[in-house]
């Protein structure tokens, strides 16, 4: 672990914590080639013309497509120390002169040399071309070192002259000894740095670079106050987090409120802590389980970035607001101020667009957040919402700002089946409490406002059927067939498919089995099987027990419905006495429904399915004329688990007395 950085070496070699597009690698080194290139690459990383706090530079290792090659390529020791020279005295070169921190490494047995290059307070800064070359302005776009004048960055660059970001300033109205020792050392041990070993305390904050030696003695960095001290707010007007949790309704009562405190990683993580008890995993129970039904009410990775974003590129300079989190119950707000840099417009934040490089406000806090891993890499936390949103299943993230980019406001919105269980629950209440009126006018608002959920809108079908709304109910299948999923279509078609048969329109309900939508889910196949079978279409429930597929062979009861489905088909092609095509097909599905039934009582199912699985068998084996001790014996069995049943015991009689 290197004494020298503050971040770990692993982490960094891995690039896990720096992006990739700060670190320059080379592969091994040469004064005429390597150095000046190093040098430039130094005055660029300086130049931080995107505030990310410059770069590292690794002597001794090589990137290829994007990734560190691995073992490193190393450089003898004995060159270490001649390198570092040569590099120092060159830096000199630089103006004004800058000289960056150097870190000699042993990876894998393999010598390299790290140098790291923090953004300058003095920038900018111009490099050598090569040994006899003019001074330059260098950059880094990308992964790359550019000469800023022919990119077109010179104006950019020059209109950073001195402009140090508010995070890495000198903080004159503070002391060293506002630090706390213990947080530095369980941040540096955290990260796995070396220099958490070092007892020397005010070395240790000066090579993290949260303090600075003036005039004699240290003088703290802002980004120390903000990470390091008990309460920012001391220092800081606003530095804090406040949630709040509002009731539904126009009055948007507050049901609680928190405010977090502490250093800026601190109050991030016990926020986001708080926050994860709003995002629970739902779950639905199944006749055989308990499975997830895949979608979380706001997805982690959606509310992380959207926190990070906001701790990590807010103001602290003379903001008083805090960052603040609304909880609704549709949705959650965080609201940090001001609004972003002009140069950024509402399309750039839109999906898939590229945001403009501009310089970050922050660059220390990101590079603090990034070593916590509790950031990524920059411009990657607004395509992650969006990503986490969609493949959670919930509705687009929104980012606005006001013409005079006072705040900034990430809005997201809850997922609509987690809208439609609170909806659902205050009607029940409201049911239970005899105000049904009232409960079929909450759930038709939010169903009017959530029209893809299609929770709400079985809910409202079902509602509308007991007012007798039949027509009512149709147009809310009618409007989630053109906005709702088409996985979930199904689930709503079925209950009006039940409604439309249980108020008397079985013709109507009949239509739409004829044209049932094609994609259908096993579970869904199986209700709707069900449904046609208590309808008595045995024709459709049959093509919908095979849709189900291999979901019935775990259920007695839908293998029972389904050799009873085939046992009735069987029965109607008996009929058709002089048509051999029919007569075979009898035989078919009366030994597929025999195969159904002893599956089933093969399986551990409660002692009535059973009884009436022996007295089903009964009937298809006297059917398919098998010996009749086997039908005796099927009947007997249906008889002595149910012996109270008179139904068996007729039937048995009547087969002894066709027999005779």
């Amino acid at each position: 672990m290197s004494r020298v950085i503050p971040i770990n070496l692993e982490d960094l070699s891995n690039s896990n914590v720096v992006e990739l597009f700060r670190m320059e690698c080379k592969r091994s080194w040469d004064e005429r080639t390597t150095g000046y290139q190093v040098i430039r690459t130094i005055a660029a990383f300086a130049n931080d013309i995107q505030n990310l706090n410059g770069g590292y530079i690794v002597i001794g290792m090589e990137e290829r497509n994007g990734r560190i090659v691995y073992p490193p390529e190393g450089i003898p020791h004995e060159q270490i120390d001649r390198i570092q020279k040569w590099i120092r005295g060159h830096c000199n070169r630089i103006d004004p002169p800058y000289q960056p921190i150097f870190s000699p490494e042993v990876i894998d047995r393999r010598h390299i040399l790290v140098i790291w290059v923090p953004g300058s307070d003095i920038r900018p800064h111009r490099a050598p071309e090569h040994e006899r070359g003019p001074l330059r302005y260098y950059v880094r776009i990308g992964s790359e070192t550019v000469d800023a004048e022919k990119n077109g960055l010179l104006a950019q660059l020059l209109s950073l002259t001195a402009k140090v970001p508010f995070d890495d300033r000198r903080a004159q109205n503070a002391k060293i000894s506002d630090f706390r020792e213990i947080k530095v050392r369980e941040f540096l041990r955290d990260i796995r740095s070396g220099l958490s070993e070092n007892v020397d305390t005010r070395d240790v904050y000066r090579k993290m670079r949260i303090a600075v030696p003036v005039n004699g003695y240290d003088v703290p960095k802002n980004v120390g106050l903000l990470f390091f001290t008990d309460d920012p707010e001391v220092w800081f007007s606003g530095a804090k987090t406040e949630v709040a949790q509002f009731s539904g309704g126009n009055a948007g009562n507050v049901i609680e409120e928190k405010t977090f405190r502490g250093g800026l990683h601190e109050q991030l993580k016990a926020a986001l802590s708080f926050l994860q008890s709003f995002s629970t995993e739902q779950f639905v129970k199944t006749d055989h389980s308990i499975r997830t039904t895949g979608w979380v009410n706001y997805p982690i990775p959606a509310l992380r970035e959207a926190l990070v974003n906001a701790v990590y590129h807010r103001s602290y300079e003379s903001e008083p607001e805090p960052i603040k989190v609304y909880l609704h119950p549709d949705r959650i707000e965080i609201i940090s101020y001001p609004g972003p840099f002009p140069g950024i417009l509402k399309e750039d934040l839109e999906r898939g667009n590229p945001l403009p490089p501009l310089p970050a406000r922050n660059r220390r806090i990101g590079e603090f957040l990034k070593e916590l891993k509790l950031a990524e890499g920059r411009g990657t936390g607004v395509p992650k919402i969006y990503k986490s949103m969609e493949e959670n299943g919930s509705p687009k993230p929104r980012f606005d700002f006001d013409e005079s980019r006072t705040y900034f406001r990430v809005t997201l919105p809850a997922h609509p089946e987690y809208v439609s269980v609170s909806a659902l629950r205050s009607a029940a209440y409201l049911k239970a409490t005899g105000k049904n009126q009232e409960a079929l006018a909450l759930i038709k608002s939010a169903w009017e406002s959530h029209m893809h959920s299609a929770t709400l809108a079985m809910e409202l079908i079902g509602m509308y059927a007991q007012e007798g709304k039949i027509e009512n109910a149709r147009k809310v299948l009618d409007a989630y067939a053109a906005l709702g999923s088409p996985v979930l279509l199904p689930k709503v078609v079925n209950t009006m498919i039940d409604t439309y048969y249980s108020a008397g329109y079985p013709s109507e309900a009949k239509d739409l089995l004829k044209d049932f939508p094609p994609l259908v889910s096993s579970s869904d196949a199986l209700h709707t099987a069900i449904i046609s079978r208590r309808m008595g279409e045995e024709r459709y429930a049959h093509v919908f027990f095979e849709r189900a597929g291999d979901a019935i062979m775990s259920d007695p009861r839908a293998l029972q419905e389904f050799a009873q489905t085939k046992m009735k088909l069987a029965s109607d092609h008996y009929r058709k006495k002089n048509d051999e095509v029919a007569q075979e097909t009898n035989r078919r599905l009366l030994k597929e429904a025999r195969e159904l039934l002893e599956r089933v009582l093969q399986m551990d199912t409660d002692r009535t399915r059973k009884a009436w699985a022996w007295r089903d068998l009964a009937r298809v084996k006297s059917w398919l004329n098998a010996p009749d001790s086997e039908i005796e014996s099927a009947y007997k069995n249906a008889i002595e688990l149910l012996p109270q049943e008179q139904r068996f015991k007729t039937a048995l009689s009547s087969w002894r007395n066709r027999k005779r």
